[in-house]
């Protein structure tokens, strides 16, 4: 049922196939994040014409609301969100680390304070995998522990539990339609990251996900570290960098071996007036744009790009209307699932190295600064 074939390859980047009981995952590929069991701002007919072909929900937040039980009893996310593609699931870990202030981690488990009414709660690796069963995705995490990536006494133990918690999460798994995916951790420690590789790829995950990156590590880092630990991953098994999402991460990322990625980047600069281009990050707020009859990217082929300009789309903006984040979450969001259908035809044709110079070229600036 989930099976992973390779197609193509050139260098370490590769494209594959991932199968699911909801549809084969061409990979590579970029993944919107769906929070609440919905990507900001789009319909799923709106997410299935710009090309998405795998969602994000969030186990944390839908355990908080409407409750996973509730989601089981309307028969799962796939019917509850109306997508009938393949869903994947965290596992709660990162949104309990983003609660330091509140939260309580020993061996066992986390327990932690809701980020809406305070009231207390406990993620067990038992619990997460019942949470993910009852909301039906077709590719679940497993309950790890993501620790500052700098603090080397905390990660050692944060390792350790991350590793013991995949075991448990493992033998909790009861549903055979989910493909549960180990998380390999560690900072930036090279020997860290090479034991936690060696570690998940040894148990029997049908996919392995690389966590604990872009957490406050410089780009660098974050390259390096994908440089020791892609390699000591299996090769017949799709490997998810989590979390990570820019243009340039999309393609240093392929570049080194990695199949899927997801990040809330692009809702998020749609929230913020902010789109991706090859001019750099355009802050469409900029007066210079209010009588620009230009599409935000010449060269793009969405929705928002084909039928309104810069102009109109700062009006939005400034008429503070909500059509306003759904244009721009399109553009963004298929500017990325375009740049990952491009590299994927490139990897078949054998020219994705060469073109590397270019692409980061022409994305350079929209990681973390605005075209001025």
């Amino acid at each position: 049922m989930f099976e992973f074939h390779i197609t193509a390859t050139e260098g370490r980047a590769r494209c594959g196939i991932f199968s699911t009981p909801h549809g084969d995952l061409k990979t590579p590929l970029f993944a919107p994040v769906g929070t609440q069991a919905t990507v900001k701002a789009l319909t799923p007919d709106q997410l299935e014409s710009l090309g998405a072909t795998l969602i994000l929900a969030n186990t944390y937040h839908l355990y908080l609301r409407p409750g996973d039980e509730v989601v089981a009893e309307l028969r799962g996310l796939h019917r509850f969100m109306a997508w009938p593609h393949p869903i994947l699931t965290d596992s709660g870990g990162f949104q309990v680390f983003s609660l330091a202030q509140t939260r309580q981690v020993d061996d066992d488990g986390v327990t932690f304070k809701s980020h809406i009414d305070g009231s207390t709660h406990r993620f067990t690796p038992e619990k997460s995998i019942r949470i993910q069963e009852n909301l039906g995705a077709d590719i679940i995490m497993a309950f790890d522990e993501c620790a500052d990536p700098y603090d080397r006494p905390y990660l050692e133990r944060a390792v350790e539990r991350t590793h013991r918690w995949a075991e448990r999460c493992l033998a909790a798994k009861t549903r055979t339609d989910q493909a549960l995916f180990g998380i390999v951790q560690g900072g930036i420690y090279p020997d860290l990251r090479e034991a936690s590789a060696h570690f998940i790829a040894s148990l029997p995950f049908p996919g392995i996900a690389i966590g604990g990156l872009s957490v406050g590590e410089t780009k660098e880092e974050m390259l390096a570290t994908l440089d020791l630990t892609v390699p000591l991953l299996p090769e017949g098994k799709p490997r998810y960098l989590m979390g990570v999402g820019t243009p340039e991460d999309l393609i240093e990322g392929i570049r080194r071996g990695v199949d899927i990625f997801d990040c809330v980047l692009p809702t998020r600069l749609a929230r913020h007036r902010a789109a991706f281009s090859p001019q750099g990050r355009l802050n469409m707020m900029n007066a210079r744009f209010a009588r620009d009859e230009r599409p935000i990217d010449e060269t793009c082929d969405c929705y928002t790009c084909r039928h309104f300009s810069r102009a109109y789309i700062r009006h939005l903006i400034n008429a503070r209307e909500f059509l306003a984040h759904t244009l721009l979450s399109i553009h963004n969001l298929r500017a990325l699932v375009r740049l990952v259908e491009e590299i994927r035809a490139m990897i078949i044709e054998g020219t994705f190295e060469q073109n590397v110079p270019t692409l980061l070229a022409r994305w350079a600036g929209n990681a973390a600064r605005e075209e001025k």
